[in-house]
Parts: C-alpha cells; sequence; structure tokens
C-alpha cells in the first residue's frame, strides 16, 4: 500500500491510499478517534476505478500528521505485541 499527501493545512491533512487495505486504515482510525486532540476522521471510498481511498484527519491542537505518527506508533505496537 503506498500513501501520499494529497492536501495539508495547519490543522487537517488528507491522506490518499494506492492499493488501500482496510486491514491496516481501520485500526488506524480507531486510534486517531481515541486522540483527544482530533475532532475529525473521514474514511472516503469512492469508486475504485476513478479515485484512491482517503483518509481526512482534522485537530484541534497541535499538527495532524503527529495525530498520524501516533496512531500508526500505536497500531504498530498493538501488533508487535500480538503471539502467534
Amino acid at each position: 500500500m503506498e500513501t501520499y499527501t494529497v492536501e495539508k493545512t495547519d490543522k487537517t491533512i488528507t491522506l490518499g491510499f494506492k492499493n488501500a487495505s482496510s486491514a491496516l486504515i481501520t485500526p488506524i482510525i480507531d486510534a486517531l478517534n481515541g486522540d483527544e486532540s482530533v475532532t475529525l476522521v473521514r474514511y472516503i471510498d469512492q469508486h475504485p476505478e476513478l479515485m484512491d481511498v482517503m483518509m481526512y484527519v482534522e485537530v484541534i491542537k497541535g499538527k495532524p500528521e503527529d495525530a498520524l505518527n501516533r496512531a500508526s506508533k500505536a497500531v504498530s505496537s498493538y501488533f508487535s505485541s500480538v503471539k502467534q
């Protein structure tokens, strides 16, 4: 899955995902929803042949990329601790 920035402001970021995997995106969205600095998370999924899946994140404080980093680390930590 390739991730790229579609649009960024001081308080928002929109990411695009080529060959998106909901198995990875969903836990990140859950972690972002649990972050008190995040005011809005949107998963944007339109026609797959016309547009990549996107995620919109808006924060009330801090930078949106910092919230994404925290969420990514939380998901990574969780999956690293899973035993087979």
